[in-house]
């Protein structure tokens, strides 16, 4: 005896295009939501590279000034060299501390979940 898939699929062929055109949008779907995952995560991870480079560039220029003017600059204004390289050491920390804590779904979770509930009835159907 055949399995009633068949009889399915002889009897209404459009079932069956219509399930392949719901999984190709579901993959379509969740390509879509991967791709803006991993652009929002590569545009991140640049952003807070760049700042990152931007700090240290400042904190050697800070720290060559300090050296060659030890003498002439008065004690009370060194905050001001620390705090020009370290505003964008913060916002390179924020930028580390949102792409750490940024979860994403695992990639195509919801294809899986589908593909597990129609392997599950096809499995419950009587032969």
């Amino acid at each position: 005896m055949l399995h009633p898939i068949f009889h399915l699929i002889a009897n209404q062929p459009q079932l069956l295009g219509n399930h392949a055109q719901a999984y190709s949008e579901l993959i379509g779907t969740e390509l879509a939501l991967q791709s803006a995952a991993w652009i929002r995560r590569a545009l991140l991870g640049a952003v807070m590279l760049g700042l990152l480079c931007v700090a240290v560039v400042l904190a050697g220029v800070a720290m060559m000034f300090w050296i060659t003017q030890m003498n002439v600059i008065p004690s009370e204004t060194l905050w001001v060299l620390a705090s020009v390289p370290a505003v964008p050491a913060v916002m390179a920390a924020v930028c580390g501390v949102i792409l750490l804590n940024v979860r994403t779904e695992p990639a195509f979770a919801e294809l899986r979940r589908q593909a597990q509930a129609d392997i599950a009835l096809l499995r419950s159907l009587p032969t």
